[in-house]
């Protein structure tokens, strides 16, 4: 791992995401699924599960049978007909997600396999590849790995339910937001950084729909610079995290949203507690984090954790 090579990862996400949305102009890469299909299971670690877990509530709210399972568990959905098996993982030889997978491989259940080497065992099991079209993230960390992964889960959104949707044209949206964000973070970043250094660690809160935002923030907290980091659900926080903001130094990325973000505000007000907002103002805010389509929802879910990247990079580098 290395932060410099990280830093140049992130600065490279706007190219490869135009560049995903011209490999999906050309192709659907589910075009081969086949039609029978009841159910969807996502297999991954990681950020691969944090990407699936959004996925799977977005499914089952257009009416499709999918759940987002930890490769790790001991058992999960038994193999049968018309379901489809979805394990993700960006170096294709996770082993948790590679056990798992074998209780498909061979059998009644579809394996479409999503990864960045299609020279990969997890590759070779399954009955369809898709490629991430990442690249070789060469800092060690994957995160255009992360953003791609949502990407193309949006497209078996488009392909499982029919939704008519100009895919492409959301990749470019949130590839401008992503250049704008890097272009300007002279702007936003120093301050950003100075207010979530504190001596607790950093938290971070997202809708459910966006859940994965706050997970792959934390987690690049934890990862690069090695700082204590965790995530919360914006309803939830009121019920398992505002205990903290009583005896901690709390403070925060708020990824806003939820109709539950007021409810946490008031007792973050109540208790001075420091918090930060990314794409969009919620009221007592310490401040906040624009950039450009931040209204769009899918463009935030494709973008956003961009901020805690980069304050994770520069932290990295300092150290």
């Amino acid at each position: 791992m290395n932060s410099e090579l990280y830093l140049a990862d992130l600065e490279s996400k706007p190219d490869t995401l135009r560049a995903l949305a011209d490999a999906l102009r050309a192709e659907d890469p589910f075009h081969a699924l086949p039609r029978d299909l009841d159910r969807v299971l996502f297999l991954g670690m990681g950020s691969s599960r944090y990407a699936a877990g959004v996925a799977a509530l977005r499914l089952r709210a257009a009416g499709v049978n999918a759940h987002a399972e930890y490769a790790s568990a001991a058992a999960s959905l038994p193999p049968a007909e018309g379901t489809l098996v979805i394990p993700i993982s960006a170096t294709g030889s996770s082993r948790e997600t590679l056990d798992a997978t074998a209780r498909y491989a061979g059998g009644r259940a579809y394996l479409a396999a999503m990864t960045n080497k299609a020279d990969s065992p997890l590759a070779e099991a399954a009955d369809l590849v898709i490629d991430l079209r990442a690249g070789e993230e060469r800092g060690g960390v994957a995160c255009r790995t992360f953003q791609h992964t949502l990407a193309l889960l949006l497209a078996l959104e488009s392909r499982l339910t029919g939704r008519d949707r100009d895919l492409p044209a959301l990749l470019d949206r949130a590839a401008d937001a992503s250049a704008d964000l890097l272009e300007r973070r002279d702007e936003w970043l120093p301050l950003t950084m100075e207010l979530l250094d504190g001596p607790h660690g950093v938290y971070t809160i997202a809708p459910a729909e966006r859940l994965s935002s706050a997970e792959q923030s934390a987690l690049m907290f934890r990862e690069g610079p090695r700082r204590p980091a965790d995530a919360c659900e914006s309803g939830d926080w009121s019920h398992v995290d505002v205990y903290l903001t009583k005896t901690l130094d709390y403070r925060a990325l708020l990824f806003p949203g939820s109709r539950y973000d007021e409810q946490a505000m008031d007792w973050v007000r109540q208790r001075d507690s420091t918090v930060i907002t990314v794409g969009g103002e919620v009221k007592d805010a310490t401040a906040a984090i624009r950039y450009a389509h931040d209204d769009d929802p899918d463009v935030a879910l494709l973008t956003e954790t961009l901020v805690a990247e980069l304050v994770a990079a520069y932290w990295w580098t300092a150290q």
